[in-house]
Protein backbone atom coordinates (compact mmCIF):
# COMPACT_ATOMS: atom_id res chain seq x y z
CA UNK A 1 0.00 0.00 0.00
CA UNK A 2 1.45 3.35 -1.06
CA UNK A 3 1.08 6.03 1.59
CA UNK A 4 0.42 8.94 -0.80
CA UNK A 5 -1.62 7.16 -3.49
CA UNK A 6 -3.60 9.69 -5.55
CA UNK A 7 -2.53 12.77 -3.56
CA UNK A 8 -1.40 15.85 -5.50
CA UNK A 9 1.68 17.54 -4.09
CA UNK A 10 3.28 20.87 -4.96
CA UNK A 11 7.01 21.03 -4.19
CA UNK A 12 8.85 24.33 -4.71
CA UNK A 13 12.51 24.30 -5.73
CA UNK A 14 12.66 20.63 -6.67
CA UNK A 15 15.16 20.42 -9.52
CA UNK A 16 18.02 19.46 -7.16
CA UNK A 17 19.06 18.67 -3.60
CA UNK A 18 16.44 18.08 -0.91
CA UNK A 19 13.52 19.11 -3.16
CA UNK A 20 14.50 16.55 -5.79
CA UNK A 21 14.87 13.84 -3.13
CA UNK A 22 11.39 14.62 -1.82
CA UNK A 23 9.90 14.46 -5.34
CA UNK A 24 11.49 11.05 -6.00
CA UNK A 25 10.39 9.50 -2.67
CA UNK A 26 6.88 10.95 -2.97
CA UNK A 27 6.45 9.55 -6.49
CA UNK A 28 7.46 6.10 -5.21
CA UNK A 29 4.69 6.48 -2.61
CA UNK A 30 2.12 7.17 -5.36
CA UNK A 31 1.86 10.96 -5.23
CA UNK A 32 1.19 13.05 -8.33
CA UNK A 33 3.75 15.83 -8.37
CA UNK A 34 3.74 19.44 -9.53
CA UNK A 35 7.13 20.96 -8.87
CA UNK A 36 8.72 24.34 -9.47
CA UNK A 37 12.19 25.32 -10.55
CA UNK A 38 13.78 28.70 -11.21
CA UNK A 39 16.34 28.31 -13.99
CA UNK A 40 17.59 24.74 -14.49
CA UNK A 41 15.33 23.69 -17.38
CA UNK A 42 17.33 20.58 -18.32
CA UNK A 43 17.38 19.24 -14.75
CA UNK A 44 13.64 19.93 -14.45
CA UNK A 45 12.84 18.08 -17.70
CA UNK A 46 14.95 15.11 -16.59
CA UNK A 47 13.19 14.98 -13.21
CA UNK A 48 9.75 15.23 -14.82
CA UNK A 49 10.54 12.26 -17.05
CA UNK A 50 11.96 10.27 -14.12
CA UNK A 51 8.81 10.84 -12.04
CA UNK A 52 6.45 9.97 -14.92
CA UNK A 53 8.43 6.75 -15.42
CA UNK A 54 7.56 5.85 -11.82
CA UNK A 55 3.90 5.73 -12.92
CA UNK A 56 2.59 9.02 -11.52
CA UNK A 57 1.46 12.27 -13.09
CA UNK A 58 4.22 14.88 -12.86
CA UNK A 59 4.85 18.33 -14.27
CA UNK A 60 7.56 20.94 -13.74
CA UNK A 61 6.62 24.63 -13.72
CA UNK A 62 9.14 27.43 -14.11
CA UNK A 63 7.93 29.76 -11.38
CA UNK A 64 9.42 32.17 -8.89
CA UNK A 65 7.86 31.48 -5.48
CA UNK A 66 9.10 34.89 -4.28
CA UNK A 67 6.57 36.49 -6.65
CA UNK A 68 3.04 36.75 -5.22
CA UNK A 69 1.41 36.78 -8.67
CA UNK A 70 3.43 33.83 -9.99
CA UNK A 71 2.45 31.79 -6.92
CA UNK A 72 -1.24 32.55 -7.53
CA UNK A 73 -0.94 31.53 -11.19
CA UNK A 74 0.91 28.34 -10.29
CA UNK A 75 -1.70 27.21 -7.74
CA UNK A 76 -4.53 27.91 -10.20
CA UNK A 77 -2.77 25.95 -12.96
CA UNK A 78 -2.03 22.97 -10.71
CA UNK A 79 -5.61 22.84 -9.33
CA UNK A 80 -6.94 22.89 -12.89
CA UNK A 81 -4.50 20.35 -14.31
CA UNK A 82 -4.32 17.90 -11.37
CA UNK A 83 -7.82 18.39 -9.93
CA UNK A 84 -6.72 18.93 -6.32
CA UNK A 85 -3.89 20.23 -4.12
CA UNK A 86 -3.51 17.92 -1.14
CA UNK A 87 0.01 18.78 0.01
CA UNK A 88 2.22 21.86 -0.31
CA UNK A 89 5.94 21.59 0.42
CA UNK A 90 7.64 24.97 0.60
CA UNK A 91 11.24 23.99 -0.07
CA UNK A 92 12.65 26.77 -2.30
CA UNK A 93 15.50 28.57 -0.57
CA UNK A 94 18.84 30.30 -1.00
CA UNK A 95 21.77 31.44 1.13
CA UNK A 96 23.85 34.61 0.91
CA UNK A 97 26.07 34.18 3.95
CA UNK A 98 28.15 36.93 5.50
CA UNK A 99 28.96 38.46 8.87
CA UNK A 100 26.45 41.10 9.97
CA UNK A 101 29.03 43.89 9.59
CA UNK A 102 29.59 42.90 5.94
CA UNK A 103 26.13 41.83 4.82
CA UNK A 104 24.43 44.17 2.35
CA UNK A 105 20.83 45.29 2.64
CA UNK A 106 20.17 43.68 -0.73
CA UNK A 107 21.51 40.29 0.41
CA UNK A 108 19.36 40.47 3.54
CA UNK A 109 16.21 41.38 1.59
CA UNK A 110 16.73 38.77 -1.14
CA UNK A 111 17.09 35.88 1.32
CA UNK A 112 13.99 36.97 3.28
CA UNK A 113 12.02 37.29 0.04
CA UNK A 114 13.03 33.93 -1.46
CA UNK A 115 12.98 31.90 1.77
CA UNK A 116 10.22 33.46 3.86
CA UNK A 117 7.92 35.54 1.66
CA UNK A 118 7.69 32.60 -0.77
CA UNK A 119 6.12 30.54 2.05
CA UNK A 120 3.47 33.23 2.57
CA UNK A 121 2.90 33.50 -1.21
CA UNK A 122 2.46 29.78 -1.80
CA UNK A 123 0.42 29.09 1.35
CA UNK A 124 -1.97 31.90 0.50
CA UNK A 125 -2.16 30.63 -3.09
CA UNK A 126 -3.19 27.05 -2.15
CA UNK A 127 -5.40 28.05 0.79
CA UNK A 128 -8.59 28.50 -1.25
CA UNK A 129 -8.34 25.03 -2.83
CA UNK A 130 -7.56 23.37 0.50
CA UNK A 131 -10.43 25.18 2.23
CA UNK A 132 -12.84 23.96 -0.45
CA UNK A 133 -11.55 20.40 -0.05
CA UNK A 134 -11.67 20.75 3.76
CA UNK A 135 -8.28 19.04 3.97
CA UNK A 136 -4.64 19.65 3.27
CA UNK A 137 -1.12 19.31 4.63
CA UNK A 138 1.38 22.18 4.44
CA UNK A 139 5.02 21.30 5.09
CA UNK A 140 7.51 24.14 5.38
CA UNK A 141 11.24 23.57 5.16
CA UNK A 142 13.13 25.44 7.85
CA UNK A 143 16.60 24.51 9.13
CA UNK A 144 18.43 23.79 12.39
CA UNK A 145 19.85 27.28 11.78
CA UNK A 146 16.32 28.68 12.15
CA UNK A 147 16.01 26.88 15.49
CA UNK A 148 19.38 27.76 17.05
CA UNK A 149 20.95 30.49 14.88
CA UNK A 150 24.39 30.50 13.24
CA UNK A 151 27.16 33.08 13.00
CA UNK A 152 27.44 34.50 9.50
CA UNK A 153 23.85 33.63 8.63
CA UNK A 154 21.67 36.34 10.20
CA UNK A 155 19.58 36.65 7.03
CA UNK A 156 19.15 32.89 6.55
CA UNK A 157 18.45 32.25 10.26
CA UNK A 158 15.88 35.06 10.36
CA UNK A 159 14.10 33.66 7.29
CA UNK A 160 14.08 30.10 8.63
CA UNK A 161 12.98 31.12 12.13
CA UNK A 162 10.22 33.21 10.53
CA UNK A 163 8.96 30.10 8.75
CA UNK A 164 8.46 28.39 12.13
CA UNK A 165 6.37 31.26 13.53
CA UNK A 166 4.37 31.52 10.31
CA UNK A 167 3.65 27.77 10.26
CA UNK A 168 2.44 27.67 13.89
CA UNK A 169 0.07 30.57 13.17
CA UNK A 170 -1.31 28.84 10.05
CA UNK A 171 -1.84 25.67 12.11
CA UNK A 172 -3.95 27.68 14.58
CA UNK A 173 -5.93 29.46 11.83
CA UNK A 174 -6.71 26.50 9.61
CA UNK A 175 -6.89 23.57 12.04
CA UNK A 176 -10.70 23.74 12.27
CA UNK A 177 -10.84 23.16 8.49
CA UNK A 178 -8.68 20.01 8.71
CA UNK A 179 -5.67 21.76 7.16
CA UNK A 180 -2.42 20.93 8.92
CA UNK A 181 0.78 23.00 8.95
CA UNK A 182 4.13 21.61 10.09
CA UNK A 183 7.84 22.39 9.79
CA UNK A 184 10.80 20.19 8.94
CA UNK A 185 14.19 21.50 10.12
CA UNK A 186 17.02 19.63 8.38
CA UNK A 187 20.55 19.60 9.79
CA UNK A 188 23.65 18.83 7.71
CA UNK A 189 22.23 17.17 4.59
CA UNK A 190 24.69 15.95 1.97
CA UNK A 191 23.71 17.18 -1.53
CA UNK A 192 25.41 18.42 -4.70
CA UNK A 193 26.03 21.70 -2.86
CA UNK A 194 27.88 20.14 0.10
CA UNK A 195 29.88 17.90 -2.24
CA UNK A 196 31.82 21.04 -3.24
CA UNK A 197 33.01 21.62 0.33
CA UNK A 198 36.46 20.73 1.64
CA UNK A 199 36.45 17.05 2.72
CA UNK A 200 38.23 17.80 6.03
CA UNK A 201 35.52 20.31 6.98
CA UNK A 202 32.81 17.77 6.11
CA UNK A 203 34.55 15.09 8.23
CA UNK A 204 34.67 17.51 11.16
CA UNK A 205 30.94 18.22 10.79
CA UNK A 206 30.10 14.52 10.64
CA UNK A 207 32.16 13.87 13.78
CA UNK A 208 30.11 16.47 15.69
CA UNK A 209 26.78 14.76 14.87
CA UNK A 210 25.60 12.06 17.33
CA UNK A 211 24.70 9.67 14.45
CA UNK A 212 28.20 10.36 12.97
CA UNK A 213 26.99 11.02 9.44
CA UNK A 214 25.41 13.70 7.32
CA UNK A 215 21.80 13.18 6.34
CA UNK A 216 20.58 12.35 2.84
CA UNK A 217 17.72 14.01 0.93
CA UNK A 218 15.83 10.71 1.46
CA UNK A 219 16.12 11.13 5.25
CA UNK A 220 14.29 14.45 4.96
CA UNK A 221 11.85 13.11 2.36
CA UNK A 222 10.77 10.21 4.60
CA UNK A 223 9.78 12.60 7.39
CA UNK A 224 7.85 14.66 4.80
CA UNK A 225 6.02 11.46 3.70
CA UNK A 226 4.85 11.01 7.29
CA UNK A 227 3.63 14.64 7.50
CA UNK A 228 1.95 14.47 4.08
CA UNK A 229 0.20 11.17 4.73
CA UNK A 230 -2.78 10.28 6.91
CA UNK A 231 -0.37 8.71 9.42
CA UNK A 232 0.10 12.23 10.84
CA UNK A 233 -3.61 13.16 10.82
CA UNK A 234 -3.36 14.47 14.42
CA UNK A 235 -0.04 16.32 14.02
CA UNK A 236 -0.04 20.06 13.34
CA UNK A 237 1.95 23.12 14.42
CA UNK A 238 5.06 21.02 15.02
CA UNK A 239 8.74 21.37 14.09
CA UNK A 240 10.56 18.11 13.40
CA UNK A 241 14.35 18.36 13.49
CA UNK A 242 15.92 15.94 10.97
CA UNK A 243 19.50 16.43 12.09
CA UNK A 244 21.02 13.18 13.37
CA UNK A 245 20.82 14.54 16.91
CA UNK A 246 22.70 17.81 16.27
CA UNK A 247 20.33 19.87 18.42
CA UNK A 248 19.97 17.30 21.20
Amino acid sequence: MKLLEGKTVIITGASRGIGKGIAQVFAKQGANIAFTYSSSVEAANALEKELVDLGVKAKGYQSNAASFDEAQTLAANVAKEFGSIDVLINNAGITKDNLLMRISEEDFDTVIEVNLKSVFNMTKAVQRTMLKQRKGSIINMSSVVGVKGNAGQTNYAASKAGIIGFSKSVALELGSRNIRSNVVAPGFIETEMTAKLNEDIVKEWRAGIPLKRGGSPEDVANVCVFLASDLSAYVTGQTLNVDGGMLT
